[in-house]
């Protein structure tokens, strides 16, 4: 709550990870990167109450149409 949310949003956005539900008390973001990167991630929301994680490990996936 309060400047802890505030906070919350700027590491979000310094990471670019993507808010996909929020409510008065909670935020789901979804962020996409290196193991490193998603590690500095959860580091830093752990300092800001960060309660549960979900991770999909590695996922390939193809762009456009030709992928289709």
């Amino acid at each position: 709550k309060g400047d802890i949310r505030v906070e919350a949003l700027r590491v979000a956005d310094v990471f670019r990870a993507k808010v996909v539900d929020t409510s008065t008390s909670s935020f789901i973001f979804e962020l996409t990167g290196t193991p490193d990167k998603i590690d500095s991630f959860i580091g830093i929301m752990r300092e800001l109450g960060l309660v549960e994680v979900g991770r999909t490990g590695v996922v390939g996936m193809t762009r456009g149409p030709e992928g289709a």
